[in-house]
């Protein structure tokens, strides 16, 4: 594996880097102060990024997109998660990323031009509705929504929740059980027997959409609205879920690095007992243990994109990435906190709002518990070394 980037990518990573630091982190204290501006002010940001030619890095020229490698895809949604604005101006962000991924591998034709690709354009948002109430989540095993069969379609039942992205959503992918098995339907949102009963209230409030609960409740849906084959739901959710979590680090990756970026000017202007906070030893410390672990962590994503680009599967990788990174940066937020004192608790800068949106990613995709268990077995009874 060669760590160093080739000229095309060095460039690109330079580009995006410029389009965060002219467009899109200018916007960021408008967004804060008014969050009801906040899709509008993305896709202001996203025709800007196709006058740049920096749209939709993850998906094949075809349909619009970079045509990038997972490699690639690494460095340009590290750049951009810098900003939390930077992965939607892409078009590159939760849950519409994994969901175009998922729609571009499995959807069939007709599928493909009436939900990918006004997905893939911009002109749409989705969701993925998995997780329930007293059911599926980190353990999908638990699924209770229903699918039974009528006619030529399909009627669902059941409830989901943190669903996100909900609000305003054009489109959901559906996990439902099936007589056959667990299946993934597509449900437009104007279906009458889909309901979004609430946005639930949570610490993060920049996901665009929010995090809904829905009511499935006589939800009829033809044929045509089976993504892939019927019984192979859990097949595909994990064909989503591997790289949207990898896809997830790239981002928050970002994030960590911005929050260590500004705690390093910080501490080279602010003077606290007769030197720069630069020249305290326990700043240098705090500042060194979030680049080693911000290091550690790029590795990490690097290698599990290295694996895809190779067409091999990550579960394990996706696993551990999704613990180390998560956690690591959510220490580097933290110590930034810390570093910048009461600068960092205001809103002057975004300290404090990454901090808010951080945290949940220890929870979301499978908390830290969870994957760590996921590795360990598989570690012993598979007798991985490490």
């Amino acid at each position: 594996m060669d760590f160093g980037l080739d000229r095309e990518t060095e460039a690109l990573r330079e580009r995006v880097r410029a389009f965060l630091e002219e467009a899109v982190i200018p916007r960021e204290a408008e967004a804060a102060r008014n969050l009801d501006r906040l899709e509008a002010i993305a896709r202001e940001l996203q025709a800007e990024a196709k006058e740049r030619g920096l749209f939709l890095p993850h998906m094949p020229k075809e349909l619009g997109g970079l045509g990038l490698s997972w490699r690639q895809l690494a460095v340009v949604l590290e750049e951009a998660g810098r900003s939390l604005l930077g992965p939607r101006a892409l078009n590159a962000a939760a849950p519409d990323e994994g969901n175009m991924h998922l729609l571009h591998k499995v959807a069939s034709p007709e599928q493909k031009r009436r939900y990918l690709e006004p997905l893939a354009a911009g002109e749409v948002r989705s969701a993925f509705a998995m997780t329930e109430p007293m059911g599926a989540g980190a353990d999908p095993t638990l699924l209770k929504t229903t699918a039974r069969r009528k006619g030529r379609g399909f009627v669902l039942e059941g409830r989901k929740w943190f669903t996100t992205g909900a609000e305003g959503a054009a489109f959901f992918l559906v996990l439902a059980r099936a007589e056959e098995g667990p299946t993934i339907f597509l449900v437009d949102r104007e279906n009458p027997g889909l309901k979004l009963v609430r946005t639930i209230p949570t610490m993060d409030h920049w996901s665009l959409g929010g995090h809904g609960e829905l009511v499935l409740e006589g939800c009829e849906v033809g044929e045509e609205a089976v993504l892939g084959e019927v019984g192979k739901g859990f097949e595909y959710a994990e064909l989503r879920l591997d790289p949207a979590r990898l896809t997830h680090c790239m981002r928050w990756l970002g994030v960590g690095v911005r929050a260590t970026e500004l705690a390093q000017e910080y501490a080279l202007k602010r003077e606290s007992f007769g030197k720069k906070l630069a020249e305290h030893q326990g700043v240098q410390f705090m500042i060194a243990d979030s680049h080693m672990e911000l290091h550690a962590a790029r590795l990490m994503v690097w290698h599990a994109a290295w694996k895809l680009d190779r067409g091999e599967r990550i579960r394990h990788e996706a696993s551990m990435a999704k613990v180390f990174v998560s956690e690591a940066v959510n220490r580097a937020v933290d110590r930034a906190l810390q570093i910048t004192g009461a600068l960092g608790v205001s809103e002057d800068i975004p300290l404090s709002i990454f901090y808010r949106e951080v945290r949940p990613f220890r929870i979301y995709d499978g908390p830290s518990e969870v994957h760590r268990a996921s590795v360990g077995k598989r570690a012993l009874f598979k007798g991985l070394r490490p």
